[in-house]
């Protein structure tokens, strides 16, 4: 029994010393492998924290100047579409404007017209008038009488 024992302990000696170290230092090394993995996984995962918080603040920063154009926008459509109605009625203002200096033209026109038809049929009228009331003898004195006083004049 002491025999196994001092066995025991010879074996135990040549297997720590032949197959535990090596064990253990490829062991060591993966373990130091893993957590320079893990370490490089967490710089990593901070850099893209990182980035996502630049992305996160220029979309932000992009969707507020979209929404100042929009604004900007929709205030120039707003002048551009009061500046159009402006014009527009100044426009038809204007129209109206000549359209009632063109029809007080024609009014005066037709007015003229009908005094000259008036003045046209008042003359025949009295002349139509004066031819029977008068007789030829009364009508051809009268017309002496005047020529005498036309010719005085003169």
């Amino acid at each position: 029994m002491l025999f196994q024992i001092i066995m025991f302990l010879i074996l135990l000696a040549l297997v720590s010393k032949f197959a535990m170290k090596p064990a253990m230092s490829i062991l060591q090394k993966r373990q130091e492998n893993i957590e320079g993995q893990i370490a490089a996984a967490e710089k990593a995962n901070a850099e893209a924290q990182g980035l996502l918080q630049e992305q996160r603040a220029e979309l932000k920063k992009v969707r507020e100047e979209a929404q100042a154009i929009l604004e900007r926008a929709k205030k120039q459509a707003d002048v551009e579409g009061q500046e159009i109605m402006a014009a527009s009625q100044a426009r038809a203002e204007r129209m109206i404007e000549d359209a009632k200096l063109e029809i007080n033209r024609e009014k005066e026109k037709a007015i003229a017209s009908v005094r000259d038809q008036v003045a046209g049929l008042s003359v025949l009228l009295a002349s139509k008038i004066i031819e029977k009331e008068m007789s030829e003898a009364e009508q051809q004195d009268t017309i002496e009488q005047f020529m005498r006083q036309v010719g005085g004049q003169v």
